[in-house]
């Protein structure tokens, strides 16, 4: 089984996957840190902060090798994004290619007040962040859950939306394992 955890930068997903990876033997693949070591690998990229910046043509290479290589795997958790927002617009995260190979049986997508993102992307020093308002943020959290819903109509599989409000890790995980383990 492969099961889709996707949210807009600073919405606190890796924080969330860390309290789901202790309670599960699933794996957790985070999909852009696979598209990044192999960008790396053909010289293409220096930080992963750099892929959304590449041409398209380029990341959609990048996705369909990093989901040939996940739909390989079974059992497995797939850390992700449902959008790519870059110069030219939003890129499907999972385009058909992808999710075609993934099998993807449920997609749960992590959301916070467009405030609260705000303020964890401006404490967070490790990565180098496009400005975003209030705004936009909401609007990258709405066009996600609209990507979700594209994918699901492919994959039948469910689509899960989870709240991860200020020191809410714990409550956001939890409600990921009551749905996972269904």
């Amino acid at each position: 089984m492969r099961v889709v955890i996707a949210g807009v930068a600073g919405v606190g997903k890796s924080t969330v996957l860390e309290e789901v990876r202790k309670a599960t033997s699933y794996e957790i693949i985070n999909f852009g840190t696979l598209m990044f070591e192999m960008a790396k690998s053909m010289d293409l990229v220096k930080s992963r902060d750099e892929i959304r910046n590449l041409n398209v043509e380029t990341q959609m290479n990048l996705q369909k090798k990093a989901a040939n290589a996940i739909g390989q795997m079974e059992n497995v958790i797939i850390d992700t994004h449902m959008s790519i927002r870059g110069k030219q617009g939003f890129l499907p995260g999972l385009p058909e290619w992808v999710i075609r190979e993934l099998k993807v049986s449920e997609y749960f997508i992590l959301e916070a007040e467009s405030a609260e993102i705000l303020r964890r992307r401006q404490s967070d020093t490790s990565r180098t962040r496009d400005g975003e308002s209030l705004e936009d943020i909401a609007l990258h959290q709405e066009i996600n859950r609209m990507f979700a819903v594209s994918y699901a109509v492919y994959t039948g599989a469910t689509v899960s939306i989870i709240k991860n409000g200020d020191n809410g890790v714990k409550e956001a995980s939890e409600e990921i394992l009551r749905r996972f383990n269904k």
